[in-house]
């Protein structure tokens, strides 16, 4: 809930001050990420739109809440967080002259390593009214954000934060599952 209460705060206060958005965003321009280097991390905290900022923190709360039960709060923080800067390592060196934004690579290292974790959990996805497996709703989730975006040159999707968060995950959750704790 602290991660998500800071993204709301970030947000309220990029619609007051325009240049925050900016300012804590990552750049793919090496000179520009020089400049800023703080946008490894700050970039996590601000969106583009209420849609952005609402998909990834629902995404948050729900995957976030249960993994975090399940390999306790530092383990989570550790996923979390490696996902976000791995997706924007990524980010800088696939992406040519972007700024990005979101907390996306992060969330989506929660979604691998749960997709690994507990593959046959039950989750419910709009609008899809029946319960599916988790590892397919990852992965379908995977597609329509990363892999089709990645096949549009014009789009404005971080695909690389996606897949650079996504791999972390699953390598997290494969190294987790290994030490046979857990059981989903």
């Amino acid at each position: 809930m602290v991660i998500i209460s800071i993204n709301i705060g970030v947000a309220i206060a990029t619609t007051v001050s325009s240049d925050l958005l900016s300012n804590l965003g990552l750049y793919s321009d090496m000179d520009l990420f020089l400049e800023r280097p703080w946008g490894l991390l700050t970039s996590m905290f601000v969106h583009s739109g209420l849609f952005h900022l609402f998909a990834n923190m629902i995404t948050l709360y729900f995957f976030g809440s249960f993994l975090s039960r399940l390999v306790g709060t530092r383990t989570f923080l550790l996923i979390y967080f490696s996902g976000g800067i791995i997706g924007g390592i990524l980010f800088i060196l696939l992406a040519s002259n972007a700024i990005a934004v979101g907390a996306s690579g992060a969330v989506f290292a929660l979604g691998g390593a749960m997709a690994v974790m507990a593959p046959r959990l039950k989750v419910i996805i709009f609008p899809i009214p029946a319960p599916i497996p988790l590892w397919v709703a990852a992965l379908g989730i995977f597609v329509i954000l990363t892999i089709l975006p990645m096949l549009n040159t014009y789009s404005n999707v971080a695909w690389q934060a996606h897949l650079g968060g996504a791999v972390l995950g699953i390598i997290a959750g494969y190294i987790l599952k290994g030490r046979g704790r857990y059981y989903v």
